[in-house]
């Protein structure tokens, strides 16, 4: 991508001015993206994008600047400009850089870019018929897919230099039942850290038509009631409402500032003792895997809370300074243009010791909810909302009839006081997140828990 000795003299002309920290981050990004909508391909978009971001600590201050001007003279000027930010202080010697190779565990096995768009349109349209097929009352269906292929070059000043490619593919899958003037939409979007195979391995069967019956299955759904009721939420997309509720608390984003409720917590206890919350940006071949992160870390496994105790947060190399801690290989980033600050990968309620069936089984009257959908998250006060995509009441012990319009309000460090079940079927569901970085993928996950009291937002007052 770039040679050693430029990289080298762009480092060091960062430092010019008075920077204790100079770091370069290439970038080079093949996308392919795929919309059909009822069974025709509406857009077929495939682009590449290059450029080198610069980035400049001194002391408590980060300074950025990107270009797309990869020319020797381009770049030296790049890091002049972003040099001229940094007043006073003489110039540190770098460390001479030392090539890190970290084995990758995420196999491809059929890179997409190999692979001919007719291939992939075939695999959408058999998605869209056994979506479509299955019930007259699907009206719509759209699919979407995309892959990408990233590769990075990292270095800087501390002697870091190491390169990653990163491939990713996804197949989202959105169908809309309709009844007279009744609409409802369903949707599956799973993804993985691998090539086409997967894609071509995906069981269709199961997530075309389980966006189906969500669609069909809500459409003459009741209004869910409103009130307070122990709430069970399933595994998958269920992780979503810890991800944002949980997880941005324990960003170093908020941490250090003082901008979250987990900040100066560690060793406290935080949540219910059957509560384990992970980040794993080391599982294989999963969406929001990273074999390094953006600041050229080695991906890792970091236990944020175990048996309710709070025992780190997730950092980057500029909060770690702030905090006085080392980087936990979290610094990630969209693309060239953003810097990099501490986001979660793959983050996830641990198993637990409960089974789905004795779950709902020991709750008498409540909510459970099978899918999540959107939400949002105050991470000062923990506070948040979350609307339910797919729910139904549990009555005597059993989960009867469908309700529909459920939001689930409350807070994050008490809901997690609150979890008192935690089930053995954890399972991952691929997801987009955005922050101060931008929007990169990420998994939430979970097993199927129970909170013993949450407030439900319903349209039908509760009983």
């Amino acid at each position: 991508m770039l040679n050693k000795a430029l990289i080298e003299d762009v480092l060091s002309e960062a430092l010019s001015t008075g920077g204790d920290f100079s770091e370069i981050f290439v970038e080079d990004r093949l996308t392919n993206t795929i919309t059909m909508q009822s069974g025709k391909v509406e857009k077929s978009l495939s682009g590449r994008d290059y450029g080198i971001g610069i980035r400049i600590f001194k002391g408590l201050e980060s300074y950025y600047a990107y270009t797309n001007d990869s020319s020797r003279d381009g770049l030296l000027q790049a890091a002049r400009n972003v040099a001229q930010a940094v007043k006073g202080g003489g110039m540190i010697t770098r460390l001479p850089l030392e090539k890190r190779i970290y084995q990758s565990p995420h196999l491809i096995a059929i890179p997409p870019t190999s692979v001919q768009n007719a291939r992939k349109v075939a695999v959408m349209r058999k998605a869209n018929e056994i979506a479509k097929n299955y019930d007259e009352k699907i009206q719509q269906v759209m699919v979407r897919y995309f892959d990408e292929e990233q590769n990075v070059l990292i270095a800087n000043s501390e002697g870091t230099f190491t390169e990653d490619k990163r491939t990713r593919s996804r197949m989202a899958i959105q169908a809309v039942a309709a009844e007279g003037s009744k609409m409802q939409p369903g949707f599956y979007g799973p993804g993985a850290c691998k090539g086409f195979e997967f894609i071509e391995n995906l069981n269709l069967e199961h997530y075309a038509k389980e966006a189906a019956r969500i669609a069909v299955t809500m459409l003459d759904a009741e209004a869910c009631p409103s009130g307070k009721f122990p709430v069970v939420i399933d595994n998958e997309f269920g992780g979503v409402i810890f991800h944002e509720a949980c997880g941005h608390g324990l960003e170093a984003t908020s941490v250090a500032k003082n901008n979250s409720v987990f900040a100066n917590s560690i060793g406290e206890q935080v949540a219910s003792d059957v509560v384990t919350y992970i980040d794993d940006a080391t599982i294989e071949n999963e969406w929001g895997s990273t074999s390094i992160d953006d600041e050229g870390e080695q991906g890792r496994k970091n236990v944020l809370i175990e048996n309710g105790i709070l025992k780190g947060y997730l950092i980057d190399k500029f909060n770690s300074r702030r905090m006085k801690m080392d980087s936990t290989g979290s610094g990630r980033r969209q693309n060239y243009r953003f810097a990099p600050t501490s986001r979660m990968t793959n983050t996830y309620i641990a198993p637990g010791a409960s089974t789905p069936k004795e779950i709902i089984s020991n709750t008498e009257h409540g909510i459970y909810t099978k899918y999540m959908g959107g939400g949002q998250v105050n991470p000062t006060t923990g506070d948040y909302n979350f609307a339910v995509m797919e729910a139904y009441m549990i009555e005597n012990g059993k989960i009867t009839k469908p309700v529909k319009g459920a939001t689930l309000i409350g807070n994050g460090p008490k809901t997690l006081q609150l979890v008192d079940m935690v089930g053995n079927n954890l399972g991952h569901g691929a997801g987009m997140c955005g922050s101060l970085s931008g929007s990169i993928p990420v998994n939430v996950g979970q097993p199927m828990i129970r909170v013993s009291e949450m407030t439900v937002g319903g349209s039908k007052e509760g009983n």
